[in-house]
């Protein structure tokens, strides 16, 4: 038997890198770790997409030498229901923090993380297609379409993406989502603020982003389709109307693009493979978790397998990650399916409305509320 790498990480996105990053960091030679990936660091280093970090991924982030990177920082948070009473505040000054969050684009953070790879001399291994991953008692075997086959002790699963169109035909109809987003700019921004607006159909979230906003706006599919139809200036309108007057009027937006969402949430854990990232979870963008919880991920699985380099550590992460991941997924389902599935005006909708005016009156249940979106359950 021949092992090429002790780890082979399947995704050179932030947590795949993270990940390699991490286990260089904890103590892993370098020359044991591959990541693989099917474009080149130049492409992913142009990815444009909005990102938003929480400030515990900050110090994720910081702790593998990726930190600080181009971001705009988020001091406040406002948490509403669109035309309802409640709403929250979450404010950086109430916990002590420079900022509750980030918004950066994916190109910077993917960027900064290569270096990081590269000045470590960890294995990257790109651009190629992985056809299959084959495992055996002794290995696993990671089958290419343009090289020679890999074989690595341990498989990381860490590529992922948004939700599926075949995995959305799980979802029932009424909650199935569509998300637009777009980068837009308003007559009166408020500096460092973003807003997560409830609306009937689900979220509405505007994050600070250079002189404007990053927005994702969750809709039912069918409106999706006749928002991405309309003329830019027909758009803000219909923007306008469903976020309100609070940062003034919409006055411009880029090019719109749409993604359906949904709840993917099964984390693939076998004898030599694991899943982690949207590879294990791609969730509802609400609250923006799904990378923050991913890098939550990359990091746990580093110091696991740094103590025990071997399969039975795959199984002692995913029970370490269980209530992290439970209690995150949960969250952001619970508050995208309440809007998504109930019509407006509905007794789910009022009491959500008024657990924002709750929460934002008891110290207690909005701290909790903070610290999962910032930290998560890290242990």
């Amino acid at each position: 038997m021949h092992i090429d790498f002790d780890v082979a990480i399947c995704g050179a996105g932030p947590v795949g890198l993270t990940l390699a990053v991490s286990l260089v960091k904890h103590g892993v030679p370098a020359n044991r770790i591959a990541v693989i990936d099917a474009k080149t660091v130049e492409q992913s280093a142009r990815d444009p997409r909005s990102i938003a970090l929480s400030y515990g991924s900050r110090q994720l982030l910081e702790s593998v030498g990726a930190w600080p990177i181009a971001a705009t920082s988020i001091h406040d948070i406002h948490v509403s229901r669109r035309g309802h009473f409640g709403r929250t505040l979450i404010d950086r000054a109430n916990y002590e923090l420079p900022a509750l969050g980030y918004v950066t684009r994916y190109g910077d953070i993917v960027s900064a993380l290569n270096k990081q790879a590269a000045a470590l001399d960890i294995s990257l291994i790109r651009p190629v297609s992985i056809i299959a991953v084959e495992e055996n008692t002794d290995e696993a075997n990671v089958r290419f379409s343009n090289r020679a086959d890999l074989h690595a002790a341990i498989v990381v699963q860490a590529e992922g993406g948004v939700f599926s169109e075949q995995g959305r035909k799980s979802v029932h109809r009424d909650y199935a989502q569509t998300a637009i987003v777009a980068h837009v700019r308003t007559s009166e921004p408020i500096a460092h603020r973003a807003f997560e607006r409830f609306t009937d159909e689900g979220p509405l979230a505007l994050l600070p982003q250079d002189e404007g906003y990053a927005l994702v706006w969750c809709v039912h599919p069918d409106t999706a389709s006749r928002l991405m139809a309309c003329q830019d200036a027909q758009f803000l309108v219909a923007l306008n109307k469903a976020f309100g007057t609070r940062l003034g009027r919409f006055s411009a937006c880029t090019p719109r693009n749409a993604f359906p969402l949904g709840l993917n949430a099964q984390p693939a854990v076998s004898q030599r493979t694991i899943a982690i990232g949207n590879a294990a979870q791609t969730l509802h963008p609400v609250a923006g978790q799904g990378l923050n919880l991913g890098l939550r991920d990359a990091v746990m699985l580093a110091r696991t397998l740094f103590r025990k380099m071997d399969v039975s550590a795959l199984q002692e992460f995913a029970a370490q990650r269980r209530l992290d991941r439970n209690v995150t997924i949960h969250l952001t389902d619970i508050m995208a399916r309440v809007f998504a599935s109930s019509p407006a005006g509905t007794l789910s909708q009022a009491l959500l409305g008024l657990s924002l005016g709750l929460a934002d009156g008891i110290r207690p249940a909005k701290r909790l509320l903070a610290e999962q979106m910032m930290f998560g359950r890290r242990h």
